[in-house]
């Protein structure tokens, strides 16, 4: 599988499997997530992407329970994480409100726990969860410069920033933040036409897309969306989700979509969307049949 270069030595696989969901599932034993790697490691899907806060702080947890069995598997692989929500769950259940904390004291001690969670000595990517009213660019970017320096974190991005939020931290920084994980699929259109994606791919700054299958609503149900990708999908001999994520592949952004499922089957399946061929016209198909009309 192809890989997207973020820095000279750091590299994501074409498509990331998501842990969003993996404590959510009935079986969390290390066999069974063990088996989840495996089945993408054997498509050439060698990034991970976490977050602190999936699961409740449990999923790093899961992930590294596994990854203790066979501490080989580390250099098999890339991993992302990231920080900054704090909810009342899991280490954090004693707090009152949900917020964000971009401070030193808070991004240091969450890659430390990431680091143990997880059972590796670095983090391939760190992003910043969330963007955090309340942040001190000067105090952020200085942290994220260091913990670089140091080692622990091989390169760091965002999630769910707009330009404006990147420009600022990128303003108090050394280091280049290297992506943006962002929601973009058929569902949620909004991206391509609002400046975001423009403002990444003028940098030439891979974007990372989460949810990409719109948080499953596009692979149930009945719609126009779904009439196309169905009429695609039987043409060429895959699913929906192929399609769907097919038409984020194709944006010469060189965008790359975030993939969750706990089903070992269509995880097995995640690489049919490099099979897919979607030309201008597919691809205004599917983007006007998401918008509910055609372009102005």
């Amino acid at each position: 599988m192809e890989k997207i270069d973020l820095t000279s030595d750091v590299a994501l696989s074409r498509i990331v499997y998501g842990m969003w969901r993996l404590g959510d599932d009935a079986d969390t034993s290390p066999a069974h997530v063990r088996a989840k790697i495996d089945a993408c490691l054997e498509q050439g899907i060698t990034t991970f992407d976490h977050a602190d806060i999936y699961g409740g702080y449990t999923a790093e947890g899961i992930f590294g329970a596994a990854m203790r069995e066979d501490p080989s598997l580390r250099d098999q692989m890339e991993i992302v994480t990231k920080c900054d929500i704090i909810v009342s769950a899991g280490r954090h259940s004693h707090r009152k409100v949900k917020h964000y904390d971009t401070s030193r004291a808070h991004i240091e001690a969450s890659v430390e726990t990431s680091l143990r969670e997880l059972a590796t000595d670095r983090i391939d990517l760190l992003l910043i969860h969330r963007p955090d009213p309340l942040m001190d660019h000067h105090e952020t970017g200085a942290v994220l410069d260091d913990l670089v320096a140091s080692g622990k974190v091989r390169a760091v991005g965002v999630s769910n920033f707009r330009p404006r939020d990147w420009e600022l931290l990128q303003s108090a920084m050394k280091t280049p933040l290297v992506t943006n994980q962002i929601e973009i699929s058929l569902g949620c259109l909004a991206p391509f036409t609002n400046g975001d994606l423009a403002f990444h791919q003028r940098q030439s700054q891979p974007p990372m897309a989460w949810s990409p299958l719109g948080g499953g609503a596009l692979m149930t149900g009945e719609g126009p969306v779904q009439a196309v990708l169905d009429e695609i999908a039987q043409a060429q001999g895959v699913d929906r989700a192929a399609v769907a994520t097919a038409f984020l592949l194709a944006h010469p952004a060189r965008i790359i979509p975030v993939m969750g499922t706990n089903n070992l089957e269509r995880i097995a399946k995640l690489s049919d969307a490099l099979k897919v061929q979607i030309d201008r016209e597919t691809w205004f198909r599917l983007y006007e049949a998401g918008l509910g009309q055609e372009v102005p």
